[in-house]
């Protein structure tokens, strides 16, 4: 696909936050960039209007009339859409993203890809931070904001290329996972359970995926994995490559032992070294172990990892604090599977040990919308004191028999024992909280959108109570 006759490039979806990342990368290699997009709204369309990338508001076939030598298709875009229609009617040359990032920055790099159903974006800021804080000056393309780079993405002319690999397909026309497309010579798998309803049938069908993308790490490669995990066992018996196992059983290569919990703070030790992480819950000690492992086998030392460990600033949505108000603390969290929820609020509840944790979450992605996690979603708030659930979204758009079931769930929330509310949305939600919430208390929001600005909302009404 790399092709010198390409000069102009078109960017459908382009305010995605990797796809305006590229767009901008493409734009500083001396592409004339254009795109389009039915949501251009900050941070993104501010991101690209500094750089003068023009964004039509709207998609349109119109758009397309300068004829760009290559469209790039984004994974939201569906068949229908007038420029999707307009590129295969006319013949136009087009990529999905990943095809573009494997062509025109991974090639020829050392590429090493984090996936997993849980954890990806951590593990791959912290990784990053560990090549950046030691001078390696890695590329990387990260799905969410670490705080020691302030933006997703960054392309250099280094060796290193350091990818979070995201199990989802590709596009309209590629419905392989995104991964297939990273050419990894280190692949980092922290976990694997059931989660993208809409796409995967089972957990069979997302194993499956799993082992294409394993089948393509060379033989002077490593595949580094969780040894803990059930579902992923079966798939580490390769001999195409070297494989590794990391995790708290005895049987894995790169195993923690003597963890201590803190409430800001983790220890945990290998032979020979002792880590201090500035993190807190056993989901980010396996994250640090990948972490640990990949570097390791790229050639760095403890000391160095355990240099970067110190000055790690987090990833926003991660268990962020938002703020405090009125004495309580409001956090942001990306967390939407029933492991994430689970997880997170044990790490919270070490956290804040003695102080009241509210969990605030909005079913909304295609998988919780479903009833495919009716019971687990149920028993995933058992750190929480209090429970407050909002609609569920585009319920309407289901069938009957797929939706998740709201008074199922509160029902089994209650059974537990706890304080649980059905809202309708975000202000009603501030407004339940506002009389309900004292000095010390801890909300905890869960959700992967905006949330209709729930936090800045809560906040504030907080401050005036």
């Amino acid at each position: 696909m790399v092709s010198s006759d390409i000069r102009s490039i078109h960017f459908v979806g382009i305010c995605g936050t990797a796809m305006a990342s590229v767009a901008a990368a493409m734009q500083a290699r001396g592409y004339t960039i254009t795109g389009s997009d039915s949501q251009v709204y900050p941070p993104m369309s501010t991101f690209l209007a500094e750089r003068k990338i023009e964004v039509m508001g709207a998609y349109s076939e119109a758009n397309l009339k300068h004829k760009p030598d290559l469209v790039v298709i984004g994974n939201a875009i569906s068949r229908g859409n007038a420029e999707a229609e307009a590129v295969l009617e006319h013949k136009l040359r087009y990529c999905s993203l990943p095809e573009l990032l494997k062509e025109f920055f991974i090639r020829g790099k050392r590429s090493l890809v984090v996936s997993g159903t849980h954890g990806k974006t951590t593990t791959t800021s912290l990784l990053t931070w560990v090549f950046e804080h030691n001078g390696l000056n890695p590329s990387y393309l990260i799905g969410g904001i670490p705080n020691n780079f302030g933006q997703g993405a960054r392309f250099t002319d280094s060796e290193w290329f350091i990818i979070e690999g995201d199990e989802y397909d590709t596009a309209f026309f590629d419905k392989r996972s995104k991964f297939v497309h990273y050419l990894p010579e280190v692949a980092i798998i922290n976990n694997l359970e059931f989660d993208h309803a809409d796409i995967f049938e089972n957990v069979s069908a997302i194993q499956t995926a799993f082992k294409r993308f394993i089948n393509l790490i060379p033989r002077n490669g490593q595949l580094l994995a969780n040894g803990d995990d059930p579902n992923l066992a079966p798939l580490l018996n390769v001999t195409h490559c070297p494989v590794k196992r990391f995790g708290l059983g005895s049987d894995n290569a790169v195993r923690a032992e003597n963890i201590k919990y803190g409430p800001t703070a983790s220890t945990f030790e290998i032979p020979s070294f002792k880590f201090h992480l500035n993190m807190v819950g056993e989901l980010n000690i396996r994250n640090a172990l990948a972490v640990v492992g990949c570097a390791k086998h790229c050639g760095l030392s403890n000391k160095q990892i355990q240099s970067a460990f110190e000055t790690f600033k987090g990833v926003k949505r991660r268990m962020e604090v938002r703020g405090v108000a009125g004495g309580v603390t409001v956090i942001d969290d990306f967390g939407h599977h029933p492991t994430a929820i689970r997880e997170t609020l044990a790490a919270l509840r070490q956290k804040y040990a003695n102080q009241k944790l509210w969990a605030i979450f909005e079913p909304r992605t295609n998988t919780t919308r479903r009833n495919v996690f009716q019971k687990e979603l149920g028993e995933s708030f058992k750190d929480a004191d209090a429970v407050i659930v909002a609609q569920i979204a585009r319920l309407e758009l289901l069938k009957p028999e797929e939706r998740l079931n709201p008074e199922q769930l509160m029902q089994d929330i209650k059974a537990g024992g706890k304080p649980t509310a059905y809202l309708p949305d975000a202000d009603s939600i501030v407004t339940h909280l506002k009389k309900s919430v004292s000095g010390g208390d801890v909300i905890c929001v869960f959700s992967n959108g905006g949330f209709g600005n729930i936090h800045e909302k809560l906040l504030s009404s907080l401050a005036r109570k």
